[in-house]
């Protein structure tokens, strides 16, 4: 039997839009989701397609020539798109929704210290003395895996590698105990060993502390090992959402089938590496239809005419795409994904793609 896990953040009918010189770009296209507490959920999908811009509206941290225009976002029975001035905001970013950002040397201040900027938040978001915030920061920076950390506890961000740097701004994340962690492409700046660690020490801290994790990435290697839940984002929608098996192994939207053959740790010597065709649309004008259709081998008259309903698969599997609707043509997925399963699972004997779920 399927735990059930509560709702922590529900998103209504989202839509976000900006104003760039005379010009409306739509970024986010009426999505609705619900964060269920203690899972990790990846949201994943091609530059440009919103990922960022959506968790941006957890903690407000839109650019200021961006506004939601329409929608909810619920969270402790508050509505956060009601939030409008920083003092509010203070209480949710950071203390209970934080965020790990791709450069960590963006978010560490440079002429002050690693415990320093650990402890500032432990005495600002749990009230501790500065003697106990410094045990707790100490105690924290060895849980992120930073050896002696009573010794490096006065060490400045320039004398720690890449890879500590981002332990670090993972153990300033964690400081606050919050309930919802956002990694936005959290080791895209590491080379491959250092991103295996820093994606085990984030899921390893996900289930001691029960935090509900958002990693943002359009590295299906890393999903293929970290999530629970996949969210696939396309143009500004979600298109597809499901356990992490089902988007791996079942998957029903023509552009998952794309982002899937496209894996390149899962080529094979001697085959050319698959790459969708075409780019994707643009956000200032209206789409008609289906966003996809234009570059998708799979595309029906109507995708070009009337925008897909999700269509459910399972009770936790849904995909945007007529090609669900009962009168639709079968069609079967590409060869690449039909046989990712085998690939998947000759990778994974050899160590996964990066390491064992």
């Amino acid at each position: 039997m399927t735990e059930q896990k509560n709702t922590i953040l529900s998103v209504k009918d989202l839509e976000v839009r900006f104003k760039v010189r005379d010009r409306v770009l739509t970024a986010i296209r009426n999505i609705s989701m619900d964060f269920e507490e203690g899972r990790v959920v990846a949201i994943v999908g091609e530059s440009g397609s919103g990922k960022s811009v959506f968790t941006k509206t957890f903690t407000g941290m839109l650019e200021v020539n961006g506004e939601i225009t329409k929608g909810e976002i619920w969270f402790e029975g508050m509505d956060l798109t009601k939030i409008k001035k920083d003092s509010e905001w203070e209480k949710i970013r950071g203390k209970k929704i934080a965020t790990v950002f791709q450069d960590p040397m963006t978010s560490l201040n440079p002429v002050k210290t690693i415990g320093d900027q650990i402890s500032e938040v432990i005495i600002k978001h749990q009230g501790k003395s500065k003697s106990e915030a410094k045990q707790l920061a100490i105690e924290m920076m060895g849980k992120v895996g930073i050896k002696d950390p009573d010794k490096r506890y006065d060490e400045y961000p320039f004398m720690y590698s890449g890879g500590m740097r981002q332990r670090i701004v993972i153990a300033i994340a964690l400081a606050c105990r919050p309930r919802i962690l956002i990694c936005d492409e959290p080791t895209t700046a590491l080379d491959v060993t250092i991103q295996a660690q820093i994606i085990r020490l984030i899921k390893d801290l996900s289930e001691e502390y029960g935090f509900t994790t958002i990693y943002i990435t359009h590295d299906l290697g890393v999903v293929a090992n970290v999530a629970d839940v996949v969210a696939v984002m396309y143009a500004g929608q979600i298109i597809e959402y499901g356990d992490v098996n089902e988007i791996f192994y079942d998957s029903r939207h023509p552009y998952t089938w794309g982002l899937l053959s496209s894996l390149p740790q899962l080529g094979e010597k001697g085959e050319d590496l698959f790459a969708i065709r075409g780019t994707p649309p643009s956000l200032f004008e209206e789409i008609k239809g289906d966003a996809f259709a234009p570059r998708s081998n799979y595309a029906l008259k109507i995708d070009y005419e009337q925008e897909p309903p999700f269509f459910k698969v399972t009770d936790t599997h849904y995909a945007k795409t007529w090609l669900l609707d009962p009168r639709a043509p079968k069609v079967e997925p590409p060869a690449a994904v039909k046989e990712l399963h085998q690939r998947m699972t000759a990778l994974t004997s050899k160590g996964g793609i990066y390491g064992e779920r």
